[in-house]
């Protein structure tokens, strides 16, 4: 194990990024157990309970091997945001610091990481009703039509989602209609306060073409798996499609099925269109950070990621 030495009141911490299906996982993993210690996920979706295949989740078997936080800590029917994960992930750091153990980040959802390095915005409390409002709103007359008024309130907000991205557009909508401002003006107005971390930053990428066939053979294997059988247990707990977990890549598609709407190989290849487009969106989310190294995972040689790690903490 290396001691986690610091500069002044600085935390080091490794993050290793990467698209989905690139092979973060097992490299994080192999990481952990040279340093002798734990990985936090910085996975938006791995932190609910039941959704294991769809999410890619570690196995049970290498999760007792290596401990994995923030994986497994709400149900579906909860939701979860940057915020949630910002404080969690923090506190977290801090005890491993103290303990002397080097903080490992292993995730692929870029704001999570953003907003832990960077600060995240408060938003001011919105009172409920006007929440309520909003999704009744949605349950009249569509997620398009809130989607459609978000554009026109506020277009930053609004290319930051999707219109079946109910959650986030009614966050927006809410904060606009209580304080009149978007949320994009209030963290010009409010910059958040940054972490004191000394960070090794490190993208784990691949050749498109190769990374797109990676995806589609990972969502064949989560069938093979169970995926199907995994979602409909989901359903029998008493999860819905209106559960904030099961929209998610993997899940959401599979409503499609269960509803008569379109054949299971028709839902598979929407997750793989789906999952092939977030790929792409990280693609993009990866180019504007200025990352300390970048490996291509089909050329990956882990005695270089140990060496720049052990320089970087001593």
């Amino acid at each position: 194990m290396i001691s986690n030495k610091t500069t002044g009141k600085e935390i080091s911490v490794v993050i290793i990024q990467g698209p989905t299906a690139v092979g973060k996982s097992d490299i994080a993993l192999q990481l952990a157990n040279h340093f002798q210690t734990e990985l936090i996920s910085a996975d938006s979706r791995q932190v609910y309970k039941f959704l294991d295949i769809g999410t890619a989740k570690p196995s049970k078997e290498e999760q007792e091997k290596v401990k994995h936080h923030l994986i497994d800590i709400i149900t579906p029917n909860e939701e979860s945001s940057a915020g949630d994960f910002t404080r969690d992930a923090h506190d977290i750091i801090v005890e491993q610091s103290k303990l002397g153990l080097l903080p490992i980040i292993i995730g692929g959802t870029g704001f999570y990481i953003k907003s832990l390095l960077e600060g995240i915005f408060q938003a001011p409390d919105v009172p409920r009703e006007i929440r309520e409002k909003l999704k009744k709103t949605s349950e009249e007359k569509g997620s398009a039509f809130l989607y459609e008024k978000l554009k026109k309130v506020d277009p930053f907000s609004a290319k930051r989602a999707n219109q079946n991205d109910l959650n986030r557009i009614i966050r927006a909508l809410e904060v606009y209609e209580f304080t009149g401002k978007t949320i994009t003006q209030l963290w010009k107005e409010k910059p958040s306060t940054k972490r004191n971390y000394r960070t090794l930053n490190i993208l784990i990428s691949e050749d498109r073409k190769i990374l797109y066939d990676r995806i589609n053979e990972r969502v064949d294997m989560m069938l093979e798996k169970g995926l199907l059988k995994e979602f409909e247990n989901i359903l029998n707990m008493g999860y819905s499609q209106s559960s904030p977990g099961l929209n998610t890549v993997g899940y959401k598609e599979l409503f499609y099925y269960l509803d008569g709407d379109s054949t299971l190989l028709q839902c598979m290849e929407e997750i793989k269109k789906h999952t092939r487009n977030y790929a792409k969106r990280q693609f993009t989310w990866y180019r504007k950070i200025d990352f300390d190294l970048t490996l291509r995972a089909s050329n990956i040689n882990i005695s270089e990621i140990i060496d720049s790690i052990s320089g970087f903490v001593e």
